[in-house]
């Protein structure tokens, strides 16, 4: 027989994440067996009961309202009779009684129901039938709790009214970043169960926002927006704001009144991601139910990947599939940041910014170089805090961005003026196309969004007045590698939308042409990395491709990326391909001097990080358990680089050592 609570609990819908080591050990003393099954004694019924997972999970939230709450014993009931109609065979798991009529309830809690979703509906009814203010449901992983301020209207609390403690004592306190920073903590106990925020939108999409007419990218975008401005204003006290006013506290009119000021003022702040005059088209109702699912998630934290995993979800569900690009993942991207290691001094370029990871890791990579080397740690809230004047100077006149999707580009502007403090140098350009660009910045409306960013860019032009070739001194990009080029305008400018006699392709490979195009962006000496095609390596008819690569560049390395990379999206097997563009000349740059001989680094990632699902593979530890930051974060598997010393080295850490030992400048 299980002599434990885990055991018992094992395989089951439920877990005990949310209880401590004494209240477990608590209802543990209380098991016994009886004709070779597990039995618990209820603390309520006075009786044995068979230790079943929900009675289990029960009887935890039974001992913790008597001991942590400090609710008598005499005020809690359990199976309470529901009445709806003639109809009296429902049963609710446990009541509280009112204190001052203690016949009547005053909380309902659910633990029957493995999914919130159902465990709401039928606390709904069931607080509708008795008039009980509040409901709590919970699997044990996860705890839920509801003010019901009127028959329709259902707030969440952050915590449950101790017995000493009114629901106004609850409901009415403001919270602050601490506060999200408790309810972190608490997902946190959850484990790898825990529902991340893309799985939150993708409910509320599913639950709410099918049926509310709305474009769904373009309102998860604004309340993001609108909550990554009260967490920063709130952090660092903006016009004197000290609590978060992203919160469902008022009736859903007023509500939608506060959240669209809240919106108004991070437009005014953060310009050029929306129009002045957007308004929130959420309807007062639909809105408040967002409002009550996003207010306890903090978006911010060390590395933005939670908002960022988010903003990947909508953006590849609302456009980029259909054009063949998908976001590159944040590991493959921390990888190309160490083994290129963007310095603070030099300028650097992603073509095809997609939601702006290499621009942002790269901020954040040159970023913890600078605290360093000022004496200061990167906190959890590092992307909050305020940086040195040296990281917002790097952020504002050294990093830039473009790409042609409108709703990628207005992500990743969103992400990096988060960064660049207010500023933000990425650009609505079609890479490609570079000889109309001259059109597009002459139309007011680009320019009024665009147009600082553009003059500073325009100044890293190789030629004046000519947009083809520029002086970057970094390029990392995944420029789209699905679907051919046809356009004969376009496709005419370049020397690899040539055939070897000269004349014209009729089509082209996109991704071929970025391959020059971002062989344009850097100066001599310039490095690259570039998310590519495994064919693009083997294949036969691309020798060509490879042999006018060779001409221009040292191929410092190919990594090939393990298949399960851009899952679910795409099975498509890629490598990234480094390079330096040959320089003999110090004067025009870093140098890198021709030779027909030399030798390159290949590696291949062995371990999977996503499973066939394109669900994130979470490390594990020598203990077995699955590993998490310093930040909190879970540690993907792969062995593309050491995770902070938590992981063994990788396939960074040996490209560095053959960095110095080939005494490439950049590892100098």
């Amino acid at each position: 027989m299980p002599k434990t609570i885990l055991e018992l609990l094992h395989n089951s819908a439920y877990a005990p994440a949310l209880f401590t080591p004494t209240e477990m050990a608590a209802v543990e003393a209380t098991l016994t067996e009886k004709n070779g099954k597990p039995f618990l004694k209820c603390r309520v019924r006075e009786k044995e009961i068979a230790a079943k997972p929900e009675e289990i999970i029960r009887q935890l939230w039974l001992y913790r309202l008597e001991h942590h709450y400090k609710y008598p014993i005499a005020r809690l009931g359990v199976e309470y009779p529901i009445t709806f109609g003639r109809d009296t065979s429902k049963r609710a798991d446990i009541v509280i009684f009112d204190a001052d009529r203690p016949t009547v309830p005053y909380l309902i809690i659910e633990v029957k129901q493995p999914t919130e979703k159902g465990g709401k509906d039928q606390l709904k009814s069931y607080t509708h039938a008795t008039g009980a203010p509040l409901a709590l449901w919970s699997d044990g992983l996860r705890a839920v709790i509801w003010h019901r301020k009127n028959p329709n209207y259902f707030v969440i609390i952050p915590e449950l009214p101790t017995a000493q403690q009114t629901i106004e004592d609850i409901a009415g306190q403001p919270w602050t970043i601490d506060s999200l920073i408790e309810k972190e903590k608490q997902r946190e106990a959850e484990g790898t169960k825990a529902r991340s925020l893309r799985k939150l939108i993708e409910d509320l999409e599913d639950e709410v926002l099918a049926n509310a007419g709305v474009d769904v990218f373009e309102e998860v975008f604004k309340l993001i927006f609108a909550k990554l401005y009260d967490e920063l204003a709130s952090h660092r006290k903006w016009k004197g704001q000290r609590f978060l006013r992203f919160r469902n506290q008022n009736t859903a009119a007023q509500l939608k009144v506060a959240i669209q000021n809240l919106f108004d003022e991070a437009k005014q702040k953060w310009g050029g991601v929306f129009p002045p005059d957007d308004k929130i088209k959420l309807t007062a109702d639909h809105l408040q139910v967002c409002i009550g699912s996003l207010e306890e998630w903090k978006l911010f934290n060390s590395n933005l990947d939670v908002v960022d995993d988010a903003f990947e979800y909508l953006v590849n569900k609302s456009s980029k599939g259909e054009k063949g690009q998908y976001f590159t993942p944040r590991w493959v991207i921390d990888m190309c940041v160490k083994m290129l290691n963007p310095q603070e001094d030099e300028t650097l370029v992603d073509t095809a910014c997609g939601s702006a990871g290499f621009t942002v890791h790269s901020i954040f990579h040159v970023w913890k170089d600078i605290l360093a080397d000022e004496g200061l740690s990167a906190s959890h809230l590092f992307t909050m805090d305020e940086k040195p004047a040296r990281c917002i100077e790097y952020a504002r006149e050294k990093v830039f961005g473009m790409d042609f999707d409108e709703k990628s580009v207005r992500v990743a502007r969103c992400l990096n003026l988060i960064a660049g403090d207010g500023e933000t140098n990425i650009l609505h350009l079609n890479t490609l196309d570079w000889k109309k660009w001259d059109e597009t910045i002459k139309q007011e409306d680009w320019t009024d969004t665009y147009g600082p960013g553009w003059s500073k860019l325009k100044k890293l032009r190789a030629k004046k007045d000519d947009n083809r070739a520029f002086q970057f001194d970094v390029l990392m990009a995944n420029p789209p590698f699905a679907g051919d080029l046809k356009q004969p305008d376009m496709v005419s400018l370049y020397d690899l939308g040539h055939k070897a006699n000269g004349k014209p392709e009729d089509k082209v490979g996109r991704d071929l042409l970025f391959i020059e195009r971002n062989l344009d962006f850097i100066r001599p000496g310039g490095r690259m990395a570039v998310v590519l095609p495994q064919g693009r390596f083997n294949n036969s008819s691309d020798q060509r491709v490879r042999e006018f690569i060779a001409e221009r560049c040292r191929i410092l390395a190919v990594v090939g990326l393990h298949p399960s990379t851009f899952k679910p999206h795409t099975g498509t097997k890629t490598s990234v391909l480094f390079v330096q563009k040959w320089n003999d000349d110090p004067k025009a740059g870093s140098l890198c001097k021709k030779a027909d001989d030399y030798n390159i680094f290949f590696a291949t990632q062995r371990k999977e990080s996503k499973d066939t699902s394109g669900d994130k593979i979470v490390a594990t530890g020598k203990d077995g358990k699955a590993l998490r930051d310093s930040h909190g974060h879970w540690v993907v598997q792969h062995d593309l680089f050491n995770h902070d010393g938590l992981t063994d080295d990788g396939i960074a850490e040996a490209f560095a050592e053959f960095g110095k030992k080939e005494k490439l400048n950049f590892f100098a």
